[in-house]
C-alpha cells in the first residue's frame, strides 16, 4: 500500500474511499484515514494538520500519523508540502524534489526508539532514491518546472521567519523553508517506509530580494491554484511506483522494531 500526507491546502486525494479510524500507541493520527485506489494500487490518504486545518505544525502527532499508515500495511509515503522559495530562482508554482533536510525545529517528539533499546539510524540521505525519482519524473511529466535536487530547512512554526532568518537560510545555501518536513521524514525511516515529499513552491520567504514577505494568504491561494495538478501528479507518481522495493529503507533501523510506549521499560 502506498500512503500519502497531504499538507497545507490538501485535504482530500481519494474520491470513492473507505474511511479507517486508526488508534495508535502513540496517541491520535491528525484524522481517520481513508483507504481507497488508484490505478489498480491501494492508496492510504491522511491529512497532515487534519481536515479543519485546526493542527499547528508543532501539534501534529507525527508518530501517530505514521505509525497510522504502516499498521495499514502502508510500506511507501508520498509527503507533499507547500514550502517557501530562499533562492531567487526557484518561483511560485515550480515544484522541488528534495533530496536534503535540516533541522531547525525543537521540542517535537522525532523517535520510535525511546528505551530500553537506543537505536541510531542513518539518515545521511533523508529521502528514498527511488520514490524521489518516481515524483520528478511524475512532475516533469506534468508540465511543471521541476527542481531535481534541493536543501529544505525545516523551522518550527507556526509563524514565518524574519527578514534576517530567511537571509542566512538563503545564504547558508539552503533552498526552501518548510515547517512540518521534520520529524515526519525521519519517523518513516525508523519504521522502515519509504518515503519522498514533492515539494510546491508557494512564495519567495522573506528576505528574498525585495519581493513581499509571505502571507498564510497567498500560500493557499498559490496551493488551490496548482491543487489539480499536484493532485495529477500524485496519481502518475502512484502509478510508476514499482511493485517490489529495491532501495534500503526497510532495514534501516537495522531489524530493531520500535516498542509501543506501554512496553517501554
Amino acid at each position: 500500500m502506498i500512503g500519502v500526507i497531504g499538507g497545507s491546502g490538501f485535504y482530500e486525494l481519494l474520491d470513492d474511499a473507505e474511511e479507517h479510524v486508526v488508534g495508535t500507541p502513540w496517541g491520535e493520527p491528525s484524522a481517520p484515514v481513508t483507504v481507497g485506489a488508484v490505478d489498480g494500487r491501494d492508496v492510504a490518504f491522511l491529512p497532515r494538520h487534519g481536515r479543519r486545518h485546526h493542527l499547528t505544525p508543532a501539534g501534529i502527532n507525527y508518530r501517530a500519523n505514521l505509525w497510522a499508515l504502516r499498521e495499514l500495511g502502508v510500506t511507501r509515503v508520498f509527503g507533499p508540502c507547500a514550502v517557501g522559495s530562499l533562492q531567487r530562482h526557484i518561483e511560485p508554482g515550480h515544484v522541488v524534489a528534495c533530496d536534503q533536510l535540516v533541522d531547525r525545529t525543537w521540542g517535537r517528539a522525532d523517535t520510535f526508539f525511546e528505551g530500553p533499546d537506543v537505536v541510531h539510524v542513518s539518515f545521511a540521505e533523508p529521502y528514498c532514491r527511488e520514490l524521489r525519482g518516481v515524483a520528478a519524473a511524475a512532475a516533469r511529466a506534468s508540465g511543471a518546472t521541476v527542481h531535481e535536487t534541493g536543501t529544505v530547512v525545516v523551522i518550527p512554526g507556526p509563524r514565518f521567519s524574519t527578514v534576517a532568518e530567511s537571509r542566512m537560510y538563503r545564504e547558508l545555501g539552503f533552498d526552501v523553508i518548510n515547517m512540518t518536513q521534520h520529524p515526519e521524514a525521519y519517523l518513516a525511516r525508523e519504521l522502515g517506509l519509504c518515503y519522498s515529499t514533492l515539494a510546491l513552491v508557494t512564495d519567495h520567504d522573506s528576505g528574498v530580494d525585495e519581493i513581499e514577505p509571505v502571507t498564510m494568504a497567498e500560500v493557499l491561494r498559490v496551493f488551490d491554484a496548482n491543487i489539480a495538478r499536484l493532485r495529477t501528479i500524485l496519481f502518475d507518481a502512484i502509478a510508476r511506483v514499482p511493485l517490489d522495493r529495491v532501495c534500503t529503507c526497510a532495514d534501516a533501523a537495522g531489524g530493531k522494531v520500535p516498542a509501543p510506549p506501554s512496553s517501554n521499560a
